[in-house]
């Protein structure tokens, strides 16, 4: 269980069911909102392509599915339990490998299709898994920057090249749509995972030019900042 002091009952998510047990560790671990928002750059990469190829488009998703909905997430619970889940460790890293190992294996079969090209974006793939997630170098590519990058541009690269081959001017600019949407989702998940997991209690009042007063709490805080992220995970998947 996490030792971070949060305030009683505020679930560590707003996805995560409150009540406890194997099937609620699963649902969040897994970020259903968030996984099926980067899933769906993927969706986006391919789509851009001058012809679609639905078993590389299959394989894509899993391949992501496996990198970030399974073994990113494992990793990030390793380190501390934010999620406060009761998974043993020793499956948190079996389900990372696997994972992983899983991603990586896809692309190897995927390069016999699309050629040597596709190599660096394995490479990459397991870099900002291992880097981002496990903090590494100091936690210098555990930031907004690079979340943005690897998890809303490489997403949408990944998946063109797979189909072309190549890139292109609007695979780019698809990508820089990616990490401008990504880079504001760390904006707006990052104070809301504040108030769940790390803060113990939230006081203080707005007075507004009519003189009426709002009482903070962690409700208010939350309700703009969590309103915004499942209109855009929603949105950008639809």
């Amino acid at each position: 269980m996490s030792d971070i002091p949060t305030q009683k009952g505020l679930a560590p998510a707003y996805y995560a069911p409150k009540a406890g047990g194997w099937r609620r560790d699963i649902v969040a671990l897994l970020h259903p909102p968030y996984t099926a928002w980067h899933l769906s750059y993927v969706l986006i990469g391919a789509s851009l392509a001058p012809s679609l190829d639905l078993v590389r488009l299959a394989a894509t998703l899993v391949a992501f599915f496996c990198a970030v909905g399974i073994s990113a997430h494992a990793l990030d619970e390793l380190q501390g339990r934010p999620l406060r889940t009761e998974i043993p460790s020793a499956v948190l890293v079996v389900a990372a490998v696997a994972g992983l190992a899983g991603a990586i294996v896809l692309g190897l079969i995927g390069m016999t299709k699309v050629g040597i090209g596709l190599l660096p974006f394995i490479a990459l793939g397991v870099l900002f898994v291992a880097a981002y997630n496990l903090e590494l170098m100091g936690g210098r590519m555990h930031g907004d920057f690079w979340f943005a990058l690897s998890w809303g541009a490489f997403p949408v690269l990944t998946a063109y090249f797979a189909q072309a081959g190549t890139l292109s001017i609007a695979a780019l600019l698809a990508a820089v749509a990616g990490y401008a949407l990504s880079y504001g989702q760390r904006g707006l998940s990052t104070p809301a995972r504040t108030l769940r997991r790390r803060t113990r209690e939230v006081e203080g009042t707005i007075t507004l030019d009519d003189s009426s007063r709002i009482e903070l709490s962690e409700a208010v805080l939350l309700k703009p900042l969590e309103l915004a992220l499942r209109a855009f995970s929603w949105g950008v998947v639809a």
